[in-house]
């Protein structure tokens, strides 16, 4: 499957399924997961990198562990809006990805996505040590909850 714009990627996700968020790092990848409705994204974990292969295994296991049936992809703009070597290294992945699993994609702005967890945090007084091991997961929901958001809008 391709990567869709949001009103397609809605028609090959149906009928309704969990979603899965991705922010993609170059030494982790957050995961976070929607509910069934569409509606509320959760933290779920974060993978470790390790090669493409293994990285890729790990989110089969968790998208048929959670009947997964679309990504929303963190994409990695410039703050001018370009896109950069991010973008390149985050559409190869998703070229790997779609070579073994068939899944519709979405690409989801992910600008600003770590200052708009990171900032909560510190208010909460969370140590950096806590704050970094929640980070990506959390960075991960976030671009999700704001696909769905819009997704919502769609439906």
């Amino acid at each position: 499957m391709p990567i869709f714009k949001p009103d397609e990627f809605l028609l090959n996700i149906f009928p309704k399924k969990r979603i899965l968020g991705i922010d993609p790092g170059t030494k982790t990848l957050g995961i976070a997961v929607s509910d069934s409705n569409l509606m509320v994204a959760s933290p779920i974990s974060t993978i470790k990198r390790k090669k493409i292969k293994s990285d890729i295994e790990e989110l089969i296991n968790i998208c048929e562990k959670y009947n997964i049936s679309g990504i929303v992809m963190g994409w990695p703009l410039n703050m001018d809006g370009s896109i950069g070597p991010r973008c390149d290294s985050v559409r190869d992945f998703i070229k790997s990805l779609l070579n073994i699993k068939d899944l519709p994609i979405l690409l989801q702005d992910e600008r600003m996505s770590t200052m708009a967890i990171e900032k909560p945090m510190i208010l909460a007084d969370l140590s950096r040590k806590k704050r970094s091991s929640r980070t990506d997961q959390l960075a991960a929901c976030w671009i999700l909850q704001s696909a769905l958001d819009g997704l919502q809008k769609k439906m």
